[in-house]
Parts: C-alpha cells; sequence; structure tokens
C-alpha cells in the first residue's frame, strides 16, 4: 500500500506543513494517500485530519524523521 503522492515537508516553517498537507489531500483522488515527512509528529494536524475524515499511520524511521501515511476514511470514500 504506497503513496500517491509524497510531501517533504521536514524543512519548511508552521503553518507551512500543514497547509502544504491540506493542498497535497486536496489534489490526490478519492482513494488516494499522501506520504508526509516531518521532524517531529504533528500532533495538532491529528486533530484537523479527523475533522475532515482523514485517518493516518505514523511511523518513526530514523532519528528526526516521522512518516505519516494519510487517506481518507474508507466509510468517507467514493
Amino acid at each position: 500500500m504506497g503513496a500517491d503522492a509524497v510531501l517533504d515537508a521536514r524543512g519548511l516553517e508552521p503553518p507551512e506543513p500543514f497547509v502544504r498537507t491540506f493542498e497535497a489531500l486536496d489534489a490526490l483522488p478519492p482513494e488516494g494517500k499522501l506520504l508526509l515527512l516531518l521532524p517531529r509528529e504533528p500532533r495538532p494536524l491529528y486533530r484537523a485530519l479527523t475533522q475532515h475524515g482523514y485517518a493516518w499511520r505514523t511511523t518513526p524511521t530514523a532519528p528526526g524523521i516521522f512518516e505519516i501515511l494519510i487517506a481518507r476514511r474508507m466509510s468517507e470514500a467514493g
């Protein structure tokens, strides 16, 4: 289950990662997935994703790198 798009937001200052994440999600097809790369866990983003009908899986992959795979919740896709 790979991503349809990747957003490397590790070098961006807030609120750019948040803004660009939702821009990237808006550009995806309904069943698309976005892989977001960040230097820290984005707890405020999780709340917004939930409110907008997205699910995610966060994986810390290396020191200072968090991979967040984001997709629409199955019940809301389509």
